[in-house]
């Protein structure tokens, strides 16, 4: 067992060493000055915030969801009017928990990107995000050239 842990340390040593990519080495649009190691802390602690509240919020819809699953299957003779209320209130939870975790992936993957340099290059064409809209949306993984199109679909 020392064995795995050693090798579990290892990695998580060696996340660290590359988790200190050089903000000036990411990329940006033409015209746009190199992204500077403050800039990119204050991205780094918007995004670990907003994962600490997405993961709450996600904690919290879930929970939401069982109560109302439990409460949904009691009573056989219930009221038409009161069981599409529950359906109602159901599904709107479920969406609410379901943003919220598609908001914790998108933001846990913009620090893997930060952290393995790739962070501001959209997924699409791999051209430069704009360090303008990822410091507004951090979470951007596409340019807005991309982003339009997508949602022209």
């Amino acid at each position: 067992m020392t064995t795995t842990r050693a090798t579990a340390d290892e990695k998580a040593d060696s996340g660290k060493s590359r988790s200190r990519v050089e903000a000036a080495t990411l990329p940006v649009r033409d015209g746009e000055d190199p992204w500077t190691e403050e800039e990119l802390e204050e991205v780094r602690q918007t995004l670990t915030e907003d994962i600490e509240r997405f993961a709450s919020q996600v904690e919290v819809s879930e929970a939401e969801l069982v109560g109302l699953l439990r409460d949904g299957n009691e009573g056989a003779g219930r009221d038409p009017a009161d069981v599409g209320s529950a359906n109602f209130e159901r599904d709107a939870e479920m969406s609410l928990a379901n943003n919220a975790r598609e908001m914790l992936d998108q933001s846990r993957l913009a620090l893997r990107h930060i952290d393995q340099g790739a962070y501001g290059r959209c997924d699409n064409c791999g051209q430069p995000i704009g360090k303008g809209r990822l410091m507004v949306f951090p979470r951007a993984t596409l340019c807005v050239a991309c982003k339009q199109r997508e949602e022209r679909r």
